[in-house]
C-alpha cells in the first residue's frame, strides 16, 4: 500500500484516533484505537494506551481539503473528581455514540496556547482536530468528547467553531471535591497546586491574591481557589454561548438521579434513545464498576452508594477543615462577585 492510500485509509477510519498534534511538523499523530481498546483504557492518554509509540504522522496540509465523514460532536467539560469519566463511559453505546475520554490532542492545544501559539493558526488546528474527533465509529450517530479538566479555555472557541455542538458543564460540589482531594493524600495536594498554576497560566484564576498570599494558602484553600476559578469560567461559558447550548450539572445530582440525567442528556444531545436502551446503560459497567479501571477490583460493585461511603470516610477524617475552607471560599466568591449558582441546570 502506497503512502497516499495508507493515509486515506487512516483518516477515513475512526478507529485511528488523532492522538497528538505535532506543532513542529504541523501534523497529526494517529494511533489505532478500536472500540475495545477505548473500553479497556481509563483515559485515551499516553499512560493508558498500549501502542502510542506506533503512530502514523500525517501533515495537516495533506488533509486540509479532504472531506471527512462527520457526526455531531458534543462535549462534557468538567471540574475533575465529578464522575465525568463514568459519564463518558456511559456514552460508549454502539450504534448511538462514542464517549472519548480525555483525548490528548486537546491537551496539546492548551500546551501550545500557553507557549504563545498564534491565535489564527491555533483556531485552524483546533477546527481540524474537532473534525477528526467527530468521525463516527461504525453506525454511531454522535461523538461525546470529555476533555481533560485543563481544557476549559477551549470550550468557548470549540463551541463557536461548532454551532451545532452542545456542552454539559459537570462539576463536583465544593465539599465533595475537597473530600476527593484529601482521599488522594499527597498526590491530590500536589495536583491542586498544579491546577492552580494552570489557571494562572491560562489567565482565569480568580483575583484578589498576590503571589505571596497564594503561597500562604493551605493545600485545601489552593484546591478551593482552583475550583472557584473553574466555576467562574463555567459561568462565562454559559453567558457567552447561551443556555440553549450549554447546561450545568453537579455530580451529587448526577449520582442521585442517574436515569433523569441520561434521559435529559439523551434529549439535549439528540441521541434518540428509547427507555429500554437507557435502562440497559444504567445496568451496564459504567454505573456499576470503578471508572478508574486501574483502581477497579474484580467482582467489586462500585456505584453511587460505594462512592458515598468513601466520601463519608473522608468527611469523618477531615470534615472540620473542609467545612472551614467551604466557608472561606464563599467569602472569596462574595468578594470577587462570583455566583456559586450558575443556572442553566440540566434538569430541576
Amino acid at each position: 500500500m502506497n503512502l497516499a492510500a495508507k493515509q486515506a485509509e487512516i483518516i477515513s477510519d475512526a478507529d485511528y484516533l488523532p492522538h497528538r498534534y505535532d506543532e513542529v511538523a504541523d501534523g497529526f499523530r494517529f494511533v489505532h484505537v478500536p472500540r475495545d481498546v477505548h473500553r479497556n483504557c481509563t483515559f485515551i492518554t499516553d499512560e493508558h494506551l498500549p501502542n502510542v509509540d506506533r503512530y502514523e504522522l500525517i501533515n495537516r496540509a495533506d488533509i486540509a481539503d479532504v472531506k471527512l465523514e462527520s457526526a455531531p460532536v458534543h462535549f462534557i467539560f468538567h471540574s475533575a473528581y465529578c464522575c465525568s469519566t463514568m459519564m463518558a463511559r456511559a456514552f460508549d453505546i454502539e450504534g448511538v455514540s462514542m464517549g472519548l475520554k480525555e483525548p490528548v490532542i486537546l491537551n496539546d492545544m492548551i500546551g501550545w496556547r500557553r507557549r504563545g501559539a498564534d491565535n489564527q493558526r491555533l483556531a485552524a488546528v483546533l477546527d481540524k482536530s474537532l473534525e477528526l474527533l467527530a468521525r463516527p465509529m461504525g453506525n454511531d450517530r454522535a461523538v461525546i468528547v470529555k476533555p481533560s479538566n485543563i481544557c476549559t479555555p477551549l470550550a468557548i472557541p470549540a463551541l463557536k467553531l461548532r454551532p451545532e455542538s452542545r456542552a454539559l458543564l459537570l462539576y463536583a460540589p465544593l465539599e465533595s471535591y475537597l473530600q476527593s482531594i484529601v482521599k488522594k493524600e499527597m498526590w491530590g495536594r500536589i495536583w491542586v497546586r498544579d491546577v492552580l498554576l494552570g489557571t494562572l497560566k491560562d489567565g482565569y484564576a480568580v483575583g484578589g491574591f498576590s503571589p505571596e498570599e497564594l503561597l500562604q494558602l493551605t493545600d485545601l484553600q489552593v484546591a478551593a481557589i482552583g475550583w472557584l476559578s473553574q466555576h467562574a469560567a463555567f459561568a462565562k461559558i454559559v453567558e457567552t454561548i447561551g443556555a440553549d447550548r450549554v447546561r450545568v450539572l453537579d455530580s451529587d445530582s448526577f449520582l442521585a438521579n442517574q436515569r433523569e440525567t441520561l434521559e435529559a442528556l439523551n434529549l439535549f444531545y439528540g441521541l434518540g434513545m428509547d427507555s429500554a436502551k437507557i435502562a440497559q446503560i444504567l445496568e451496564g459497567p459504567a454505573f456499576n464498576s470503578h471508572s478508574k479501571l486501574d483502581q477497579a477490583k474484580r467482582g467489586e460493585v462500585f456505584d453511587a452508594k460505594a462512592r458515598q461511603q468513601e466520601q463519608n470516610q473522608m468527611a469523618a477524617l477531615h470534615g472540620a477543615e473542609i467545612k472551614m475552607v467551604v466557608k472561606w471560599t464563599q467569602a472569596v466568591a462574595d468578594s470577587q462577585k462570583i455566583r456559586l449558582e450558575i443556572g442553566s441546570r440540566l434538569f430541576n
